[in-house]
């Protein structure tokens, strides 16, 4: 006698066949060139610098590693050049990241002192004010550049780390991420802290300042990448070698072509390649943060 049921498979056990979806794998192809796309010039960048300066003047840019990459990261960083030999990459470096974390604190220091008086002081024209704030977006540093440096030069700040920092760091951006992060604040928290006996400048520190700690994190890494990046402004505001940030002072590797020297392009782009690893290091440790702070102020 047979038996039917081992005969016939189980209907069970039968699994459907999983089709193929065109769109995911569309989605992810762009995925992959656009990565690509941001990614290869980094390479190229990185593999360039492995080579010598008459290499690369003489072949254009590089696929292939070099030798001489130590050295070219070494004498872009430790050695002292420039017109006045008297600055190196480190010098540099320091200095963009005084402007970054400075830039950055401030804005958010200013950012979330305007917001909370927008928020949480009845002021007949906040709204007003407000408004006026955010539409400084609409005057981007480049409007308001020429005024700007003739107010640092009357004060006597050119060359100096005020000169370069505090001019930039009212934020309509920040006070915007801030107003809607506490607006967000529930009204009873608000109460209680008045029965308490807290003053404006206690509930600010010990009630609104922590609850920010995400939404101050999203606005580090946004002002911190933004100051790093700054060109304009430290070039127009520095003429001493020893205040050159590192995206300034790029261009000063690069030799003209006097006396028969051929341009530094491989200590340049070691030194482009440094620019670029500290704000992918915040962005990479702080994304988290980021996201959570942005989706919290629509709370």
């Amino acid at each position: 006698m047979i038996d039917i049921t081992t005969a016939t498979p189980n209907a069970a056990t039968i699994t459907p066949k999983r089709r193929f979806k065109w769109n995911v794998a569309l989605d992810h192809l762009v995925l992959i060139v656009g990565s690509l796309f941001m990614i290869l010039p980094v390479l190229l960048a990185f593999t360039t610098a492995s080579h010598d300066a008459v290499t690369i003047h003489r072949e254009g840019l590089q696929l292939k590693m070099g030798d001489q990459l130590g050295v070219n990261f070494q004498k872009a960083m430790f050695e002292k050049g420039g017109f006045t030999d008297t600055v190196d990459g480190m010098r540099m470096l320091t200095n963009s990241f005084i402007l970054g974390i400075g830039f950055a604190v401030g804005k958010i220091i200013i950012g979330m002192m305007a917001a909370y008086a927008i928020v949480y002081f009845r002021l007949r024209f906040a709204s007003f004010a407000f408004w006026i704030i955010f539409t400084t977006l609409l005057l981007p540093l480049e409007v308001r550049i020429l005024p700007s440096y003739e107010v640092i030069q009357g004060l006597g700040l050119t060359n100096t780390y005020t000169g370069l920092i505090v001019p930039l760091i009212a934020s309509a951006t920040a006070t915007f991420f801030f107003r809607q992060f506490f607006r967000s604040v529930p009204e009873e928290l608000v109460e209680a802290s008045r029965i308490d006996g807290a003053g404006p400048v206690k509930f600010f520190i010990d009630i609104l300042v922590p609850l920010s700690r995400t939404m101050i994190a999203a606005m580090f890494i946004i002002m911190f990448v933004f100051g790093w990046n700054q060109y304009l402004w430290p070039t127009l505001i520095t003429t001493e070698e020893s205040f050159f940030t590192l995206v300034r002072g790029i261009k000063q590797i690069v030799i003209s072509y006097t006396d028969a020297q051929i341009p530094e392009h491989g200590q340049a782009l070691a030194l482009a390649f440094v620019a670029i690893v500290p704000p992918v290091l915040v962005v990479i440790f702080f994304q988290s943060w980021f996201v959570k702070g942005l989706t919290e102020s629509d709370k």
